[in-house]
Order: structure tokens, then C-alpha cells, then sequence
């Protein structure tokens, strides 16, 4: 039985979640995180992918458009607020980030449009064709790169009213405020008119035609706040955890990567992107600590690194056959089954 809405499309769960999880992100972590590693290794990368992972959704979750490529739109999101911030210092960093963002989503509306007449593994080579292109186009006109010749450039510090934020916490800090207010706006998009447009046509772009849902404006409004959320969280990416600007982060292993995270995580959710992004991001290290603890230093990176695909492809094809909402769907059911277990002995308790 679903929570009725308290506020907008907001449920009582929603909400208590919600504050459950800023006060989480902004009141304990910054007190139980206890070096620096924690937050240039694990959280802001897992932060900034998570975005990225919201982005894929949108366009492959909930409008069903086989799309990979997310990794371009990262770049130019990255390189754009690089461009930004070194030819207009006087544009504040949130307005600069944004304008960032929407160069981003110029790009994800051009090379959406071959959505309106291909579909399926079609529609996937023809969306691959961004990442080539955009960075081939960085490496090709130097001015992208300020004409270095080093080819790794490094990133602006970010400052946000003449205060610098270059210490991990808080570089942490403002990733979790852009986060929180994206992952705002995408829920209300989801759950709102513009999600339901996105799911028609997921379904049957067809019946929703003669419903008089646009398949033109559907789609391409997918692929360029997709796009958008992408370009932004490259930019992060960027400034935050890589500190520099080369092309080659940017590469399709990273859109491939994306692409694992919402299928494991969960296709149509959003709390499958942050849950698949942490599995991705975290499984390596736990199979490097493995490794190292039971077999000091015997099995070669390699390998390991294989054992990593094969995990990765193994647990997309189970989850794929037995269960299509990946983790997020198996999240929901625990904490279900943890409910109703607590439910059913205090209710117990009280009839006794």
C-alpha cells in the first residue's frame, strides 16, 4: 500500500527519508569520516558518478532510450566549465556549473535525434557516436584545451562567494548540496506529468502517440536533461576528484561503467543510481582487499581486474533474468520484510 502525498508528490516516507539522509550527508559523515581518503576516494567520486548514474537513468530508465555515451557528455559539461571559469572569471561557480550543464544538454538534444527513427541496439551504436565525436572535437581544437600541449590541464579551485572550497570536506560539501537539489528536481520530474510521459513512451511510443503525447518532445527532453545531469556531474568530477582536465578520463570504459551501475542498481529508480554507484566504486576495493588479505600480493592486478568484468557481467545477466529492478528492488524488499517482522512482534506484544 503506497504512503498518500503529504506535500507536492511527496509521501510521509519520503520525507522522513529525506532528512534521514541530509542529516546523515551533512551532520554525522563529516564527523565518523576520519582522513581525507574517505572523501577524494570514495564519497565525492561515488557522489559525482551517482549524478551521472541519475542522468543514464532518465534517458534509459524511465523514457526506455537505449543510449550510451554518458562519459561524452561528462566531458563537455567538464571542459565547458573549465572554458567558463578561465575566459569569464566574473560568472559566479553555481551559474557557471549551470551554463555547463546546458552545453551539455545542446549536445544530448543533437545527437538524441536519431531516437525519433532508430530504436533498440540501433539507437545505442548511433547515441556511441557522441562520445567519439565530442572527444575527438576536444583533443582536435586546442582552444577547448587553452592550446596546452601537456595534454593534462589542471582544474580551477572552486570558489563560491570569494570563498575557495579546496579541502575534500569541502569540495564534499558543495557536491552534496548540487546532488541533493538534482535528485530533488529529478524525483519531481519522474513522479510528475514529464515522468509519465517518459514511461508512455518507454511502454509503447506508439499508443502513446495516439494519446497525443509527442514523441519528438518526450525524447528529446530525455536526452537533454540526461545530458544535463551528466555534463554537470562532470564538471564535478572534474574540479573534485580528478583536479585536472584531460579527455582521456572521459573514455567509453567510464560510460560503460555508468551504464553498470543503473542496470545493477535498479533500471527506473533513483535510488538504484546511488546504490548502483556504490556497488561499482566499492566491489574493486573490497576484491583488492580480498586478494591481498587471503593470497599477500599472489594473484596479479590483472587478473583481478578481470574478475571484476566478469563479476560485473555475471550479476547483469542474473539480475537481468530474475530480477530487472536490480538492488533498488531488492533494498525495498528488505526493508519490507524488516517492517513487517518488527510489526508483526510489537503488534503481537500489545495484543498479548
Amino acid at each position: 500500500m503506497k504512503s498518500k502525498p503529504v506535500i507536492l508528490c511527496y509521501s510521509r516516507n519520503d520525507i522522513t527519508n529525506f532528512v534521514v539522509l541530509m542529516i546523515l550527508g551533512f551532520a554525522i559523515i563529516p564527523f565518523i569520516v576520519p582522513t581525507d581518503y574517505w572523501y577524494t576516494s570514495i564519497l565525492i567520486p561515488w557522489l559525482c558518478l551517482s549524478l551521472a548514474a541519475i542522468g543514464q537513468q532518465i534517458v534509459m530508465g524511465y523514457a526506455g532510450q537505449l543510449a550510451l555515451g554518458a562519459a561524452g557528455f561528462m566531458a563537455a559539461g567538464a571542459f565547458a566549465l573549465f572554458n567558463l571559469e578561465l575566459r569569464l572569471p566574473f560568472l559566479p561557480f553555481p551559474v557557471a556549473l549551470g551554463i555547463a550543464g546546458l552545453i551539455a544538454a545542446a549536445f544530448g538534444i543533437i545527437f538524441g535525434l536519431p531516437s525519433l527513427r532508430v530504436r533498440g541496439i540501433y539507437l545505442m551504436v548511433a547515441t556511441l557516436a557522441s562520445q567519439f565525436f565530442i572527444i575527438w572535437m576536444i583533443d582536435k581544437f586546442g582552444w577547448f584545451k587553452n592550446y596546452d600541449t601537456s595534454g593534462i590541464i589542471t582544474a580551477q579551485d572552486i570558489v563560491i562567494f570569494n570563498k575557495p572550497f579546496t579541502t575534500p570536506f569541502e569540495m564534499y560539501l558543495v557536491i552534496m548540496v548540487v546532488v541533493t537539489v538534482l535528485t530533488i528536481f529529478a524525483i519531481n520530474m519522474t513522479r510528475g506529468r514529464t515522468g509519465r510521459n517518459w514511461m508512455a513512451v518507454r511502454d509503447m511510443d506508439l499508443a502513446a502517440e495516439s494519446m497525443g503525447i509527442s514523441l519528438l518532445k518526450t525524447k528529446l527532453q530525455a536526452f537533454a536533461i540526461s545530458a544535463f545531469f551528466c555534463g554537470v556531474a562532470g564538471a564535478l568530477f572534474a574540479f573534485t576528484y580528478l583536479k585536472s582536465m584531460e579527455p582521456v578520463a572521459f573514455d567509453i570504459k567510464l560510460s560503460f561503467r555508468i551504464l553498470f551501475m543503473v542496470i545493477l542498481g535498479g533500471l527506473g529508480t533513483i535510488s538504484g543510481a546511488f546504490i548502483g554507484a556504490a556497488f561499482i566504486l566499492l566491489f574493486p576495493v573490497v576484491l583488492n582487499t580480498f586478494g591481498n588479505e587471503f593470497f599477500h600480493g599472489m594473484i596479479d592486478a590483472t587478473i583481478i581486474s578481470s574478475i571484476e568484468l566478469v563479476v560485473f557481467g555475471v550479476l547483469i545477466i542474473v539480475f537481468m533474468i530474475y530480477e530487472p529492478l536490480g538492488m533498488a528492488k531488492l533494498w525495498e524488499n528488505l526493508k519490507l520484510r524488516i517492517r513487517s517482522k518488527f510489526s508483526n512482534r510489537f503488534g503481537g506484544e500489545q495484543k498479548a
